[in-house]
């Protein structure tokens, strides 16, 4: 089980390390170096729409790798997921800008972006199910936290090389290549993640299904006539999770440094700091899911976003680090309550033989919902002068509506062995 959800966890922190490295140049850069004609807010305004792109490309790739997933089986979907996003990554560091290519570098920037989405939208599926259907029952969420905690190794790769890249170089080397350097590290990156991922064995659960050849033939149609209802709840339960992660990582980072004049270095440290408490929580999460089940904590997790959101904007008005960083680690421990366990919880809802496109497509519409919008809606709702109090309204306002659709969806953690004794009301000798 270790080595199964070690190779998980290094393949979703490689995928992950792709798509944010993407998020953290949208932020600094790219509204400058691809739409150079527009005004700061437009650019920054075009720079998150190629980023969204990626969203909106996710639920498409987990339709795409969740059939593969559920025809062909979950090991396919690993090796195939990751080759693709990692091309596409690495790509992006050769764009031209649209000083050297005028209209055609945006547009390459958006076919790129559009294939990393696709490419990662099958990841989660094929890396939780992964974990979760070897795993014991009573030992379900914990290890299937390993692919959770990818995305914050990924994320904390992507900004730690953006960082030092950051703290090193001038202002004008970091817009002439430095930019470039944590794309081109992404080949690398990917080539190891292969490696891992070769030696991997396929889920007993899949075997079973087909052994007793009762594999789904349409699976994305099964899930759509047949699960409508839990798909739609899903998707909504997830977005507070997506919608807190990118204000946190992605916005306040445009925020921070053009709006605040925060040097970007400070910024970067204040997110990762953040992030390495979620990610470092996560099992501890996970273990709590198994003893008291899934729901209660994603319910948590929903308040505690709700309860947050303004003094977390307050603290980042303030404009200094320390008040920062709190606001940032109690948002990102918040968000971690809900998303720590829900590697099982949302395998759980779905039954076997659809399970790798329902949880999958879920898990990525919830990212239209929180996350390509997010960076968007925030930096509208902060235009003007003043407290960006807007951003906390909508923040708590999507919270409330995870809360609600998790208050639908019903608990699904396995029910705790019964001894033999017990089940036959006899005594031990």
């Amino acid at each position: 089980m270790f080595r199964l959800a070690a190779a998980s966890m290094a393949g979703t922190a490689i995928e992950f390390y792709d798509f944010f490295a993407y998020g953290t140049a949208a932020a600094l850069v790219l509204g400058r170096l691809f739409f150079p004609g527009a005004s700061p807010l437009v650019g920054t305004l075009a720079a998150f729409g190629t980023f969204g792109v990626g969203f909106i490309a996710r639920p498409l790739g987990s339709m795409l790798f969740g059939h593969i997933g559920d025809r062909l089986g979950r090991r396919p979907v690993l090796i195939s997921s990751l080759l693709l996003t990692g091309l596409a990554t690495v790509a992006v560091g050769f764009v031209p800008t649209y000083g050297d290519i005028g209209i055609a570098a945006p547009v390459l920037l958006l076919l790129l972006r559009f294939l990393q989405g696709l490419g990662l939208g099958g990841e989660w599926g094929g890396a939780v199910l992964l974990t979760a259907e070897h795993a014991p029952a009573h030992r379900r969420a914990l290890w299937a936290s390993f692919p959770q905690v990818g995305p914050a190794l990924g994320f904390l790769l992507a900004n730690g090389i953006t960082l030092t890249l950051s703290a090193t170089l001038t202002d004008a080397q970091f817009l002439s290549w430095g930019w470039r350097v944590p794309f081109w590290a992404a080949g690398v990156l990917a080539a190891l993640g292969l490696l891992l991922r070769g030696r991997l064995t396929e889920t007993p659960d899949f075997r079973k299904l087909a052994d007793g050849d009762t594999l789904a033939t349409l699976p994305l149609a099964e899930v759509v006539r047949d699960h409508w209802r839990l798909l739609l709840l899903t998707a909504g339960a997830l977005s507070f999770g997506y919608a807190v992660f990118y204000a946190v990582t992605t916005w306040s980072l445009t925020y921070g440094t053009e709006r605040l004049g925060i040097d970007r270095t400070v910024m970067l440290g204040c997110a990762m700091a953040a992030v390495t408490a979620q990610g470092a929580t996560t099992p501890l999460v996970a273990l709590l899911s198994d003893r008291y089940g899934r729901r209660p904590l994603c319910l948590a997790g929903c308040a505690a976003v709700t309860l947050w959101m303004f003094p977390l904007v307050g603290l980042l008005q303030s404009g200094r680090p320390a008040l920062m960083l709190l606001g940032f680690v109690v948002a990102m421990l918040a968000f971690g309550t809900a998303f720590g366990c829900v590697g099982a919880y949302l395998p759980e809802l779905f039954e076997a033989r659809v399970r790798c496109t329902g949880a999958a497509v879920g898990y990525n519409l919830a990212g239209i919902l929180g996350g390509a919008v997010t960076p968007l809606v925030a930096t509208a709702a902060a235009r003007g002068s003043g407290t960006p109090w807007g951003v906390a309204a909508y923040l708590s306002g999507v919270a409330l509506l995870s809360m609600a659709c998790f208050l639908l969806l019903p608990e699904t953690r396995p029910a705790p062995a019964v001894p033999p004794a017990a089940a036959t009301g006899t005594a031990p000798a």
